[in-house]
């Protein structure tokens, strides 16, 4: 049987008139040094998952002014093994949120950031899951203009 884990993140956007034509936007990752990703982490023992998203939010980049967008909500579940704990069913809840922030940071869990375009952060991540979360956002965005 697996464990179970439940995790929290932010997809963040700033804008940007330069980064057309992906709609003048720029998108935040992280280089965890093996991968790139969005800010996420743990959701803590009495906290709800937007809670948990912005908490992470602000300890792995310090952005602490995300204004997030309603009717967005993306969650993954995949599984992965652990060495000491074993099988992990792990579920991730994303937001989608923007910022007028571009200094990042960082914690010590990352080795780098970068706010890219919506075509070079698709092809910069790492997993096709991250890469379906940011399609996502993008077309939510698209559809709904902030």
């Amino acid at each position: 049987m697996a464990r179970e884990e439940r995790s929290a993140g932010v997809v963040l956007f700033r804008a940007d008139p330069g980064a057309a034509p992906a709609g003048g936007r720029v998108f935040l990752l992280l280089d965890y040094g093996r991968y790139w990703d969005y800010p996420k982490g743990h959701v803590e023992k009495g906290e709800d998952d937007l809670t948990a998203a912005l908490r992470e939010l602000r300890e792995e980049t310090g952005i602490a002014d995300a204004r997030v967008l309603p009717d967005f909500r993306h969650e993954i579940t995949y599984f992965f093994r652990d060495r000491k704990k074993g099988l992990i069913r792990k579920t991730v809840v994303f937001f989608l949120a923007q910022t007028d922030s571009s200094d990042v940071t960082l914690s010590n869990e990352h080795v780098g950031s970068a706010f890219l375009p919506f075509d070079e952060a698709l092809a910069r991540l790492s997993y096709p899951n991250a890469k379906g979360i940011l399609q996502a956002a993008q077309d939510h965005l698209t559809r709904t203009p902030v």
